[in-house]
């Protein structure tokens, strides 16, 4: 049985980006000379803030209307109450970003569902010993919506008979230090996440089998010299471990490499950098309880059930040499560029990241990403590298998450992971780009990306029509927003994105929105709120795309 496809929607954007600062921030991925394991360098935009604390809890009562424009024509609206908080903290030795918000929202019409919601996004650190030691955290609590045939379902109110849940939490300690005149740094990472949801079908009737629940360790180490301290070229030793355990039919993901790498300086600014060693990976899976017949036996929840007594089959493996060559460019401490190529997996690689602030009021972005891994074990390293101060943006209407986060330091937003929630590993692929500006008072942004994951299943399993599709998607996402005058704000965001699914009947899928949003202090901490929206998703397998508008009123007191 093929693998069907699961578009999901993170509210307002359906395809957000992750970039990948210096050499690719993944959790098997193994590090350049010179560069840090993932999660090393967590102090970042706090170090020009120290001994700021803030916590802005709030209450919201809102009603919103939505308004299917096709197929057909059909008005439905809500009472939305909310309660959230929103915390940040930068100090000496620690530092983090908090956004949680709970929602109730109560249907006016007895054809409508009644919806409850809890949604956030947290990455923090604090210092056991300080610039030596440290421990990093982060999680993210996410709605989805997806209808029957597998497609999302545009609509700003989340449905608990068609919505998932993603939940997803990594934590672990960093350690930097020096020993004459080696650097010394190795970290480790538990992640955890899943998805919650109702038992859901494909077009054809067959069951869509989403993802589960996984749990991913990695473990990296490194000893090295700089240029010059005291040899006039870097010599460096690592190691590095990953292990994903993903519940669906039991698959294990596991990665293990030994390498060392050189760096020779050309100039000032610019050195050659190289590295080989021997990695071994292996993928492989349990196969599911079958029937008499011989078909696979679903489970309540909508998986397959998976049979422990059969035995674990290879899905994939390599093992040998690895290597890598690659150039580093730093003219200066707000420009940075890494390319490097060589071979992994059994076949060729290309990694690196280019990263510019030209100022303190902007930052452009690009990153260059691949690996082998699970949904979970690629949502827990999205999550290690956002930075620990940021605003989180929420779709005004629904005030779900939309993927990004607005800051001008490193990368803010989390990639169009939920566009697919297969729970096969995959191999995956990619380029993405973001630009971040600060013009007068207001913020701008601005990204886009490339997402390719080349899906791999054991022989003989019901992953086996699975092995080797290949899901495509292109996102693009801009938003303006800032004050107007001493007691308004506003925001505007709008998004476009394009999925391919390799899957047989599913089709391509395409998806355009925004959305706009006005609110203004009438009394002390109380303030007045209205927002609008419009989406359209068109996909193949439907007649008519489906097209959404919605409007919200509302009050809110920030205590």
């Amino acid at each position: 049985m093929a693998k069907p496809y699961i578009p999901t929607r993170l509210a307002g954007a359906a395809m957000a980006l992750v970039l990948v600062q210096g050499a690719p921030l993944q959790a098997q991925s193994y590090q350049g000379a010179d560069a840090e394991p993932s999660g090393g360098e967590v102090e970042g935009s706090s170090a020009g803030s120290r001994g700021r604390l803030r916590i802005d809890p709030y209450i919201e009562a809102n009603s919103i209307a939505s308004w299917q424009i096709s197929p057909g024509s059909d008005v439905v609206t809500y009472t939305q109450l909310a309660a959230g908080v929103d915390a940040s903290v930068a100090g000496r030795n620690n530092g983090g970003s908090l956004s949680v918000r709970y929602e109730r929202n109560f249907a006016h019409q007895s054809d409508a569902a009644d919806s409850d919601t809890i949604t956030g996004i947290a990455r923090g650190y604090a210092s056991i010993v300080p610039r030596v030691l440290t421990v990093e955290a982060g999680a993210l609590a996410s709605s989805t919506r997806v209808d029957a045939q597998g497609r999302s379902v545009i609509n700003p109110i989340v449905d608990d008979n068609v919505s998932t849940q993603t939940y997803s939490a990594y934590a672990g300690p960093n350690l930097q230090t020096r020993m004459g005149d080696v650097d010394v740094s190795a970290n480790y990472r538990i992640g955890y996440t899943r998805v919650d949801g109702p038992d859901f079908v494909t077009a054809a009737g067959t069951p869509a089998d989403l993802f589960d629940e996984s749990v991913s360790h990695s473990a990296t180490v490194r000893a090295g010299t700089r240029p010059g301290q005291p040899l006039p070229f870097g010599l460096g030793v690592g190691a590095g471990y990953y292990q994903e355990d993903i519940s669906n039919l039991d698959q294990r993901v596991r990665d293990a490499y030994v390498r060392g790498d050189v760096t020779v300086p050309i100039t000032p600014t610019l050195a050659f950098v190289a590295g080989a060693g021997v990695e071994d990976v292996e993928v492989s899976s349990r196969d599911a309880v079958r029937d008499a017949e011989g078909n696979p036996i679903i489970g309540d929840n909508g998986r397959y059930i998976t049979d422990e007594a059969s035995p674990r089959i290879i899905a994939y493996e390599a093992s040998g040499l690895i290597w890598d060559v690659g150039v580093v460019w730093t003219p200066s401490s707000r420009t940075q560029l890494e390319a490097h190529f060589g071979h992994r997996y059994d076949s060729e690689t290309f990694y690196g990241s280019f990263s510019w602030r030209p100022s303190s009021r902007s930052n452009l972005q690009i990153g260059v990403y691949d690996g082998i891994q699970g949904f979970g074990g690629r949502l827990n390293n999205s999550l290690a590298a956002l930075p620990t101060d940021f605003d989180v943006t929420r779709d005004p209407v629904t005030g779900e998450l939309t993927g990004c986060v607005s800051t001008l330091d490193g990368s803010g937003c989390l990639d169009g992971l939920l566009g697919s929630l297969r729970s096969s590993v995959f191999r995956g692929r990619g380029v993405v780009a973001s630009y971040s500006r600060q013009i007068g008072r207001m913020t701008a942004g601005i990204g886009a990306g490339y997402d390719r994951r080349k899906f791999i299943g054991a022989p003989g399993t019901v992953l086996e029509l699975a092995d080797g599709l290949v899901d495509e998607s292109y996102y693009v996402t801009a938003g303006l927003s800032g004050p107007v005058g001493q007691r308004g704000n506003f925001s505007v965001n709008s998004y476009a994105n394009w999925f391919n699914s390799g899957s047989a009947g599913v089709g391509d899928v395409s998806a355009i929105g925004g959305s706009a949003s006005y609110s203004e202090q009438v009394f002390r901490n109380l303030s007045a709120r209205a927002a609008v929206a419009i989406s359209m998703l068109d996909s193949d397998i439907a007649p008519d795309n489906f097209t959404t508008a919605s409007a919200l009123l509302g009050l809110r007191y920030d205590f």
